[in-house]
């Protein structure tokens, strides 16, 4: 585990550092090298910085997903692999509620200019409000729930919360909101014209590399939180095991 842990960082520097780089080109072709939008002016450029963290929004729930999964497959069978999991469910939460969060600050500045509210009862906005909620849930049962079964309990609302994705996926497919059709594959006329295609790829790569940065930075601090907590049981232990002079 120790190895694994300095294998990590040993990535994270350059990692970080690549991450920046993307994230400064990203913004370099979205502000500047991008015509302004015909309809929405310079407003418009928010549609590099809020597409793609809408689409990364809907994959961490599914690590989240998958590692609490994982944890209660392993909770009786392999004790330290459900730690691991339980690690990584929590992380992916924690970047499942920072995109979500940056998605709908970002759809209601962009629906400000765009419709002249801040907020609507859209179906895809209420599903991404719902989705948040959730995770925000998740994330107060673990910090505040006294109960033993708290991270059983916290892994099967992220099977609920995973459901709702979908759900948010498919909102503006099943039905006719006021929110944009989709991007891509949303019939004859969607698609982006080629000269927005490299602004859009660059901030997607960027926004994947940090978010894969905060994942894994926020595992390796909770896996040597866990560490820690173990070694403090096992000295308690063997204090109590101590037969006294």
């Amino acid at each position: 585990m120790q190895t694994t842990m300095r294998t990590l960082r040993f990535i994270g520097w350059p990692w970080f550092l690549a991450t920046l780089v993307v994230l400064v080109v990203g913004f370099r072709e979205a502000i500047f090298l991008v015509p302004s939008d015909a309809a929405q002016g310079d407003v418009g450029r928010i549609f590099y910085y809020h597409v793609p963290i809408a689409m990364l929004s809907l994959l961490f729930p599914y690590i989240n997903f998958a590692a609490s999964l994982a944890f209660l497959y392993w909770k009786r069978r392999d004790p330290l692999k459900a730690l691991a999991a339980d690690a990584l469910a929590l992380a992916s939460a924690e970047v499942t509620v920072v995109y979500t969060t940056i998605c709908l600050v970002t759809g209601s500045l962009w629906g400000r200019a765009a419709w002249g509210i801040w907020w609507t009862w859209d179906e895809r906005l209420t599903s991404m409000l719902i989705l948040w909620l959730l995770y925000v849930s998740y994330l107060m049962l673990r910090r505040f729930s006294a109960t033993g079964q708290t991270h059983s309990l916290a892994a099967v609302l992220s099977v609920f919360a995973a459901v709702d994705v979908p759900i948010v996926y498919m909102s503006i497919r099943w039905w006719r909101t006021q929110h944009p059709s989709p991007v891509f594959g949303g019939g004859p006329d969607s698609g982006m014209d080629k000269s927005m295609l490299p602004a859009f790829f660059w901030n997607l790569a960027a926004w994947a590399l940090w978010g894969i940065f905060l994942l894994v930075t926020r595992f390796v601090l909770e896996r040597r939180n866990q560490l820690a907590e173990q070694d403090d049981a096992l000295r308690a232990m063997e204090a109590s095991l101590e037969i006294p002079q």
